[in-house]
């Protein structure tokens, strides 16, 4: 077991970077986190009594009540209550943000604005501020009335539109995807205004959409259409460019093979006990499985149905054949912990530890740290005050005093 504390470097890549974040729900909060990992200051501003939507998405919750949902994306911050119709605590927003390095907000267009909290107000009392805004589908007028849902993105974005079992059958991610990767294009953004400060010394506003990120996500599937003219449909688990990549039976549970070249295909038939396939015109390039997709898939399933995936995984990876179960959850943990990835993260102590999925950016120089569990709501109310009305030279205190026992934790199977 390795103690994330006892790694504990003087300084993470971003500190001294402070985040005013007025994120709520997934996209936000995911880029947000990244920046604690990374070691900046996350001051996460909250609803008082109600706090980031998500504390209420359940279930699942853990045995302490606490959404799984918020916690999900809200280490390594500290929640302060404000609500920025009061007076009071609007002025204690506004110095927070004179005194930090960047704003995150992903309100409907419009509503940061009506409090005075828009990127040309704020830029006028701190021209250093890095402001990012993440919308579902831009900033225009036509726009700000559509909720930015990611199930919506998905749907009329064209995701859906490729992703199912068969023609009709729209299916969406299993997973909120295009929030995630809104995220991560609001991280990249900011960390490249970030870098542009420290030539011009101005900040700059970062804009970020859903809808955009999901069609420039979709990468070749995009391309497809927009330098082709091809509009893609769902082709189940195939893959439009590439055969045998899909799944196939087994006598358990489904595998996945994903061959990519010539050789490996000859070494799947050859493995699979049919190597006359490698040589039949109608299977010998990529092209022609491509073309023969239908045929390809009986003669490969006739001969991996009769093995475990398990067989087929170790057999096919040991000849250099792309191949792997179908995991659950708990099993791709368990394989991550197997390769030595270190995949959990136990931040807190004793009744307040909480296992969370750890960053997966390793930094030889400034790695990732682990320093504070998911927030309580408020609960860093009076260390943040104390730090608005004291000398804007004044930093926030760097060390957690009682939830910052975070340790890389090995696991089992199921554990």
């Amino acid at each position: 077991m390795t103690d994330a504390g006892s790694q504990h470097q003087p300084f993470g890549a971003l500190t001294g970077i402070v985040v005013a974040d007025f994120s709520r729900v997934l996209a936000a909060p995911y880029a947000t986190m990244l920046f604690g990992d990374l070691g900046a200051d996350v001051i996460k501003i909250e609803r008082p009594g109600l706090g980031d939507d998500t504390r209420q998405w359940g279930p699942p919750f853990t045995d302490d009540h606490e959404a799984t949902y918020f916690l999900s994306v809200n280490r390594n911050k500290r929640s302060f209550t404000a609500d920025m119709s009061d007076p009071a605590d609007h002025r204690n927003l506004v110095e927070l943000i004179r005194r930090a390095d960047v704003l995150i907000e992903n309100f409907r267009p419009g509503t940061m604005a009506r409090h005075g909290l828009s990127y040309d107000q704020l830029a006028a009392i701190n021209p250093r501020l890095v402001y990012c805004s993440i919308t579902g589908f831009g900033a225009g007028e036509a726009a700000a009335a559509l909720p930015g849902y990611d199930l919506l993105v998905q749907a009329v974005g064209g995701l859906m539109s490729v992703t199912g079992p068969g023609p009709g059958q729209p299916v969406k991610a299993g997973v909120a995807l295009v929030d995630v990767l809104t995220g991560l294009h609001a991280a990249v953004g900011v960390l490249a205004a970030l870098r542009a400060r420290e030539t011009t010394g101005r900040g700059q506003l970062v804009e970020v959409n859903l809808l955009s990120t999901l069609l420039s996500s979709m990468v070749n599937q995009s391309v497809g259409y927009t330098a082709a003219g091809s509009v893609p449909g769902i082709i189940g688990n195939r893959h439009p460019s590439i055969a045998p990549y899909q799944l196939f039976p087994a006598s358990d549970r489904p595998v996945v093979i994903a061959v990519g070249n010539d050789r490996q295909f000859a070494q799947l038939c050859a493995t699979l006990g049919i190597p006359e396939l490698a040589k039949d015109p109608l299977f010998a390039t990529n092209p022609a499985r491509v073309a023969h997709i239908e045929e390809l898939d009986r003669a490969i399933s006739t001969q991996t149905i009769g093995q475990t995936a398990g067989h087929w995984y170790r057999t096919l990876s040991a000849c250099g054949v792309p191949c792997g179960p179908v995991n659950d959850i708990a099993d791709a943990f368990a394989m991550a912990n197997d390769l030595g990835l270190n995949p959990l993260v136990t931040l807190g102590a004793g009744n307040d530890a909480v296992r969370l999925p750890a960053n997966p950016i390793s930094l030889s120089e400034t790695p990732v740290s682990y320093t504070r569990r998911p927030p309580r709501l408020g609960q860093d109310a009076d260390e943040v005050s104390a730090w608005l009305h004291g000398p804007p030279t004044t930093k926030l205190p760097k060390h957690p005093d009682h939830h910052s026992n975070s340790k890389h934790q090995p696991m089992g199977a199921h554990s």
